[in-house]
């Protein structure tokens, strides 16, 4: 399930429960069905612009108020339950474990590189700052003429907003998580 997705379907059976409404009440309310609210709740149903429009007028909401990131008190996240956000075969594969958000000025990424395997990143803008542990194996970053190499349980820092790249020198896999802070 994408974030979008998870987004509407968590908000969505918060927003018809906060007020009071069964399934078959936000039905007649909005015009659409109910078995369809019930898939996009369980984050099963893509629905389309049109649907969530009904659902938003229906509702008497705003749609951002459908899509926001919702309240997460806990959350566990497992890369090997994630589809990789990028990943080319034998050089390196990016899980996205937390995106960047409006109100949350942090993403986290882990990137597994392959021996041999060369990782190159584009800038990501003014006043961001990486924050990178290697958790398995060795990685060497590049960044403005600067050649860090970062071993295992080490942390490195360095500003990101010029393009960069992560090089597995070794004979293992190196695996790194990456905490991005964009410091407006």
């Amino acid at each position: 399930m994408d974030y979008l997705s998870h987004n509407i379907s968590i908000n969505l059976r918060r927003i018809r429960q906060s007020k009071s409404m069964s399934l078959e009440q936000a039905a007649e309310q909005t015009g659409v069905s109910k078995s369809m609210l019930a898939q996009i709740e369980k984050g099963t149903a893509n629905p389309s612009l049109g649907v969530l429009g009904k659902i938003t007028s229906g509702l008497r909401i705003e749609f951002q108020r459908l899509i926001e990131t919702p309240r997460e008190d806990f959350c566990l996240v497992k890369p090997e339950a994630l589809v990789p956000t990028k990943e080319i075969e034998g050089q390196y594969r990016v899980w996205t474990c937390f995106p960047y958000e409006d109100t949350r000025l942090v993403e986290i990424y882990r990137i597994d590189v392959e021996p041999g395997g060369v990782y190159m990143s584009g800038a990501h803008g003014e006043n961001t700052r990486e924050y990178l542990t290697v958790t398995d194996g060795e990685l060497t970053v590049e960044c403005r003429g600067h050649v860090q190499r970062i071993g295992r349980q080490e942390a490195f820092k360095f500003e990101t907003d010029q393009p960069h790249i992560y090089r597995n020198e070794g004979r293992a896999r190196a695996s790194c998580f990456c905490f991005f802070l964009d410091y407006k």
